[in-house]
């Protein structure tokens, strides 16, 4: 059982403190670990609500305690990609991020995957990404980060080569992974995180 100080009158020799928290009841090791889990919690918790978002100011001034600044989440939608085969928005945008949804293979024209193997797939995959981050206010050089999934890693290095042409400079952080399988078995999946354009 776990209480704040005040409410507590009388302690037994099985009470541990943490901070201006009490611990009542069981074995010490037990309660040491329980009470310091709990303190944890509590000190990520109000340092989140603590936590600036707006920190711009000019230097060598100071501008007293910084507030949480509420940033609005915006829903992109563009017929130029796909629309989504689930419950899931092709990307949102919150402050000057892009988070897209990952993208398949598929002709936004025909709904229908597109013919040609991996090489065609991969090559509209990233035709359809861009499109959502043009919708978004963004492009593929403003990429921070992109996950690609594949339904055979036999196909990395095929990847990479269509993958260059979209990427030509500075290349975006990636990770690549296999997977057991992807919507409309499609061969390969990639979604990011990018910047808006300023």
């Amino acid at each position: 059982m776990f209480r704040p100080k005040e409410s507590i009158h009388e302690t037994t020799r099985s009470d541990i403190r943490v901070g201006s928290f009490l611990v009542v009841g069981g074995s010490s090791l037990h309660l040491l670990i329980t009470a310091m889990k709990k303190l944890v919690s509590t000190l990520v918790v109000f340092a989140s609500l603590s936590f600036p978002v707006n920190s711009q100011t000019s230097p060598g001034k100071s501008t007293g305690p910084k507030k949480r600044v509420a940033t609005a989440r915006r829903v992109i939608k563009t017929d130029k990609a796909p629309q989504g085969i689930g419950v899931y928005s092709q990307a949102i945008v919150v402050g000057e991020l892009v988070f897209t949804s990952g993208q398949i293979g598929i002709d936004p024209k025909t709904s229908q995957m597109v013919d040609g193997g991996f090489e065609a797939q991969a090559d509209h995959v990233l035709r359809n990404l861009a499109a959502v981050l043009e919708a978004a206010g963004s492009d593929m050089s403003q990429v921070l980060k992109t996950t690609v999934f594949l339904a055979d890693l036999e196909d990395f290095n095929k990847m990479n080569e269509i993958y260059r042409r979209h990427f030509k400079e500075d290349p975006p952080a990636r990770s690549t992974v296999q997977v057991a399988r992807l919507p409309r078995n499609a061969l390969i999946e990639i979604e990011a995180v990018a910047l808006v354009k300023k």
